[in-house]
C-alpha cells in the first residue's frame, strides 16, 4: 500500500499484455496462501511453547502478540517501502525477510530460549506484513472496482487453504511431539527450516515473473486539497479501522487457544485437539469461497452484519453448553468471519478516491487487534474460566454488527 497523497492508481499492462490478469492473480493466490499457512501456524506453536516452557495462558498468547504488534509498527513504513521500490518488488523483499525469520528458527531451537523464538517470529512477521501491504490494493485494481470485494474474497479463500493445511501441518509435525517440548525445540525448528527455504525459492521465481504495474498519477489540484483535508474527516474510514482492530482480534484470539479450549471441553490431548483446528479455518475457506459469489448480488453491510450476528450467537451457544455442541459450535465461527476481512476493508475505503491508498495504510495497522484482544483473553483465561474469557470476542463481533448496521454509512460515500 502507498500512502502518498494526490495519487490514483492505475494497471500498466505494458509488461502482460492487454488485461492478462491471471499470472499476477495465481501469484497473489501463491502469496496469500503462504501468508495464511505461516499465521495459522502459530495457533500450534501456542500450545507448544506453553506446555515446553511451562507459560501461563497470557506468556504463550506472546506469540500472537509479538507478530501481529508488527502490522501496528510495520505497515506505514512497509508502504512506504513498496510505494519506492514498486509492489513486485516488495512482495519479493517480504518473502525474503519472511524466509529470514523462518531460518532463524533453527539457531533458537538451539538455544531452546522462549525469547529467542519471539524474536524469530517479529522478524518473520515484518515479512508478512510487507507481502499483505503490497498485496491488498494490489488485488483491488486488477479488475472491475465494483468486485473488488468480491476478488479480495477469492484470494483470500485461496490463501484459506494455507490455513486449512497448517493445524493438520502442527498437529503430525510438532505437537505430536509435545512431550520433548520441555527439553528440545527441534520439533519447530525442521518444519520451519523447509518453510524457510520455500520462500526463498518462491521470491526468486516471482522476481524473474513479468506482472502488471501499478502506476501513481499524480493530480497537482488534489495534493493542494489533500494538504488542507484530513483523511480523518471520513467517519466509514474512523470507524472502519476500530472494526477491523476487533475483527482480526477476535478471529485471532479463537485460534490461538482454540486447541486448549477442545482439549479441555472434550477431555483430550492438544495433539488430537489440534486437528479440530482445521475444520475452524477450513470453515473460513468454504465461507470465502461462497462469499466471492454472494457479494456480487447482497450487499456488503448486510453480509457482514448478519455473520457478525451469527459469530456471537455460536459463541453464546458454545460457552454454556458442553461436549460435542460446545466444540462445533465455536469451530463453525470460522465460517463466519470468513467475509469479514474484505467487506470491512472495501467499506472503510468505499467513496475515498485519491485517499484510498493512505487509507490502507491506516487500515493495516488495525490488524494489530490480533495482538492486543489475544493477549487480553489471555489474561482473563489466567485468573477465570473459558466462559468468561470468551466474552472478549463476543464484545468484538458487536462492535461488527454495529458497523454493518450503521458504521459504514458516510455522508462522502457515493
Amino acid at each position: 500500500m502507498a500512502f502518498t497523497s494526490g495519487q490514483n492508481m492505475e494497471v500498466s499492462n505494458t509488461a502482460t499484455g492487454n488485461s492478462n490478469y491471471t499470472p499476477a492473480l495465481i501469484s497473489l493466490a501463491v502469496l496469500y496462501f503462504m501468508m495464511g499457512f505461516i499465521t495459522c501456524l502459530n495457533d500450534t506453536l501456542v500450545p507448544f511453547f506453553k506446555e515446553g516452557f511451562t507459560l501461563s495462558y497470557s506468556e504463550s498468547s506472546l506469540v500472537q502478540f509479538y507478530f501481529f504488534l508488527t502490522y501496528a509498527i510495520v505497515s506505514i513504513p512497509a508502504g512506504k517501502l513498496v510505494e519506492h521500490i514498486g509492489y513486485k518488488n516488495g512482495m519479493v523483499t517480504g518473502f525474503v525477510i519472511a524466509a529470514f525469520g523462518a531460518l532463524l528458527f533453527f539457531p533458537a531451537s538451539v538455544f531452546h530460549q522462549y525469547s529467542v523464538f519471539l524474536v524469530a517470529l517479529f522478524i518473520l512477521a515484518i515479512g508478512i506484513v510487507l507481502l499483505q501491504v503490497a498485496a491488498n490494493p494490489y488485488i483491488t485494481v486488477l479488475g472491475k472496482p465494483e468486485t473488488a470485494s468480491s476478488r479480495l474474497t477469492l484470494i483470500q479463500g485461496v490463501g484459506s487453504i494455507g490455513t486449512t493445511v497448517a493445524p493438520l501441518f502442527g498437529a503430525h509435525f510438532i505437537l505430536s511431539r509435545l512431550t520433548e517440548s520441555s527439553s528440545s525445540s527441534d520439533a519447530v525448528s525442521y518444519p520451519y527450516l523447509g518453510i524457510g527455504i520455500s520462500l526463498v525459492f518462491i521470491a526468486v521465481i516471482l522476481s524473474r515473473l513479468s506482472l502488471p504495474n501499478i502506476q501513481t498519477v499524480v493530480d497537482k489540484r488534489i495534493q493542494d486539497k489533500e494538504a488542507r483535508q484530513s483523511i480523518f474527516r471520513f467517519r466509514n474510514l474512523n470507524l472502519g479501522i476500530i472494526a477491523l482492530f476487533m475483527y482480526v482480534g477476535a478471529e485471532v484470539a479463537i485460534g490461538t487457544f482454540l486447541t486448549n479450549y477442545i482439549a479441555d471441553t472434550l477431555d483430550i490431548s492438544e495433539h488430537i485437539a489440534n486437528n479440530y483446528v482445521a475444520f475452524y479455518w477450513g470453515g473460513m475457506l468454504v465461507g470465502r469461497l461462497a462469499g466471492s459469489v454472494v457479494l456480487r448480488s447482497v450487499r456488503p453491510s448486510v453480509v457482514l452484519a448478519s455473520s457478525a450476528i451469527l459469530a456471537a450467537t455460536l459463541i453464546l451457544i458454545s460457552i454454556n453448553t458442553s461436549g460435542t455442541l460446545a466444540v462445533w459450535t465455536m469451530i463453525l465461527v470460522g465460517l463466519c468471519n470468513s467475509i469479514m476481512f474484505a467487506v470491512i476493508f472495501s467499506l472503510s475505503v468505499n467513496g475515498l478516491g485519491s485517499y484510498t491508498t493512505k487509507a490502507s495504510g491506516l487500515l493495516s495497522t488495525a490488524i494489530a487487534g490480533g495482538a492486543v484482544v489475544s493477549y487480553a483473553q489471555g489474561l482473563v483465561k489466567d485468573s477465570n474460566t473459558w466462559q468468561v474469557a470468551f466474552i472478549i470476542p463476543i464484545i468484538c463481533y458487536l462492535y461488527v454488527i454495529f458497523y454493518g448496521l450503521n458504521g459504514y454509512k458516510s455522508r462522502f460515500n457515493h
